[in-house]
């Protein structure tokens, strides 16, 4: 979706005025959703953006008739201030951990007596009833039936149409039957005869099957509704061709309309019990429950079971971590060759992103990237998620640092990586500052833990160094990944603003993120991200231990560290590191991407 001019956004709002006065309607919020509270969305779910202009994959857009905001976090305000500069919109910051601080300004603007309207097909569960409860309060009622975009947007984009396929052997580890037997087990022994999944992964990893309907995470719009002897996958008409529709009835699955899914939850029996997960379920899917059906709140079972890899999973992430580390060492020994060639003019921002998809392309088992590229030379590293445009980008010449964040999605698996290398001369303080966010990596990929451990609590392990340096970044400091499936998944995250709850315990098979940071606005950014696996460390009398084993593969650039500040432990596993990325890539690469590989992994 192109950004609109400044006049189609004041035009629009204006529009969404009216349509306010017209229904009665004091605030319109516009969360950054879709009926499958995805993290990328369709086209026809980017309301917010079509509304104020604002293109981050997160932010809750409000309106009332006088005012209009943005209310977004700490990785997107330079950006929000970039793109809602000379409009109407304002840029409301939001605190690390506060993401529904929106609900408390609503509940001091609105007068009572009055009403705040959202879609509820968009609106997660959770995030309702915090609304409703605050609303409520102060006397305001809050309207979940109407969705004033659907007269307003007269080119709205309809639904994608891209077919879905299956995730074959040898990738796909467990069948389909087999998923299904293992969820149908889950559900039984929480009681329940029915269980609702709208979460788009958990879908795609239930039914071994994939698609092409959200920007860089291969899965497809549907929902399912598994009982104890069927299930049906409610997916629109012509996504699924008549060879895959036979494999799947085979395999105990029917197949209804999309748009189908809530009329099926409401023809549900008298006394059934269904098990859904309320932060996975918007109030919409909630509501078309009937109130003679018993509901079970709990996490997906899927949830937990796709986050765990098999062994074979692991394998073939383990190979592909090797393809993906050999287009990285492809890449940047052009990209180092390219900035020596005076003869041209200095690469681009844009061309890191071209000539970078390029290489994973020649990939065996390539599909995507797994999100869009963020390539930002000198100030634009300090904005954490920054998108280089052919409107604004920036030339890679002079003194700096360039910082990449990248990754691919491969049949077997998901990648995720973030790398800063030095263009020019750089300073004592970047150095300083690279060197400080490398012991932070170093900190929690070295560390052992219990078996269990809420993974929010493992987020100061990475902290620490820079907090003794007086330091700290404003997000998190991992996420879970999927099987080429999203790469972002729970239910583990690694992050201050994350609550230690039961289900976020970190469990064997579990890949996950780590990418502390260092960001100078103005000046640049520091990231440096692997992807790790929860490996079994052996037991004690305290109980079963866990380690990570780093899966990616690319060197840490070493001319930005400051050596005087590792100590000799450090620098072990800095070098034991790099002895392990030269000798798993180097098969694979050969002429300028070897002789690039093995400069970069010599021993300091």
């Amino acid at each position: 979706m192109p950004i609109p001019e400044k006049t189609a956004l004041a035009d629009r709002l204006a529009q969404l005025r009216h349509a306010m006065r017209e229904q009665h309607i004091a605030a319109v919020v516009v969360p950054s959703a879709d009926p499958h509270l995805s993290e990328y969305l369709p086209e026809r779910w980017k309301g917010r953006e079509w509304l104020s202009g604002f293109t981050g994959s997160v932010g809750t857009f409000i309106a009332t008739a006088d005012f209009a905001g943005v209310w977004t976090d700490a990785r997107y305000w330079n950006q929000a201030e970039a793109e809602l500069a000379g409009g109407a919109v304002q840029l409301m910051k939001i605190p690390s951990g506060a993401s529904v601080l929106y609900i408390d300004w609503l509940a001091e603007h609105v007068a009572p007596g009055h009403s705040v309207a959202v879609d509820g097909a968009v609106l997660g569960l959770a995030t309702a009833r915090l609304l409703g409860q605050a609303l409520q309060a102060k006397g305001v009622a809050l309207r979940a039936d109407v969705d004033l975009l659907e007269a307003l947007w007269t080119e709205r984009p309809g639904l994608p149409a891209a077919p879905l396929f299956a995730h074959l052997p040898p990738y796909a580890a467990l069948a389909r039957a087999d998923k299904l037997a293992a969820l149908r087990g889950a559900m039984a022994r929480a009681g329940a005869e029915r269980h609702v999944i709208s979460t788009l992964d958990d879908i795609a990893y239930l039914f071994n099957l994939r698609g092409a309907d959200v920007s860089y995470n291969p899965v497809f719009l549907a929902h399912a509704l598994v009982t104890p002897q069927r299930a049906t996958l409610f997916v629109a008409d012509g996504k699924v061709d008549a060879a895959l529709r036979a494999t799947l009835a085979a395999d105990g699955v029917d197949l209804a309309p999309y748009a189908a899914a809530h009329a099926a939850l409401a023809a549900l029996p008298a006394g059934t019990t269904l098990l859904l997960d309320p932060r996975r379920v918007t109030l919409g899917t909630r509501r078309a429950v009937p109130d003679t059906v018993t509901v079970l709140e709990a996490v997906n079972p899927t949830t937990f079971a796709k986050s765990r890899k098999t062994a074979s999973e692991l394998e073939h992430v383990r190979a592909t971590m090797e393809q993906d580390g050999a287009a990285l060492c492809e890449f940047f020994a052009w990209l180092e060759a390219r900035l020596a060639d005076t003869r041209r003019g200095p690469p681009t921002e844009l061309d890191v992103d071209t000539q970078l998809t390029a290489a994973r392309a020649r990939r065996p088992g390539f599909v995507s990237p797994s999100f869009g590229t963020i390539a930002g030379f000198a100030a634009n590293g300090a904005i954490v998620h920054y998108r280089a445009t052919e409107e604004s980008h920036a030339d890679i010449e002079g003194d700096g640092l360039l910082l990449i964040d990248s990754g691919g999605q491969y049949l077997g698996g998901t990648t995720d990586v973030t790398r800063v290398v030095p263009v020019g001369r750089i300073g004592a303080e970047q150095r300083r500052d690279f060197t400080l966010v490398l012991k932070g990596v170093i900190a929690l990929s070295s560390a052992q833990f219990p078996r269990g451990v809420k993974s929010p609590m493992l987020d100061a392990l990475a902290r620490a160094p820079l907090w003794a340096a007086g330091a700290d970044f404003g997000h998190g400091t991992g996420h879970g990944v999927g099987f080429f499936l999203n790469v972002h998944e729970g239910p583990q995250t690694i992050s201050p603003s994350a609550m230690p709850e039961p289900h976020t315990a970190m469990e064997e098979g579990m890949i996950t993120s780590v990418e502390p940071g260092i960001y100078r606005p103005g000046r640049w950014g520091v990231r440096i991200e692997n992807l790790v696996l929860n490996g079994a460390a052996g037991a004690t009398e305290f109980g079963d231990f866990l380690r990570f084993e780093t899966l990616t593969l690319c060197p840490i650039d070493a001319r930005c560290i400051e050596p005087a500040l590792l100590r000799a432990d450090e620098l072990d596993w800095l070098n034991a590191y790099h002895a392990t990325v030269r000798a798993r890539l180097a098969p694979h690469v050969s002429g300028a991407a070897l002789a690039w590989l093995d400069k970069r992994t010599a021993a300091l």
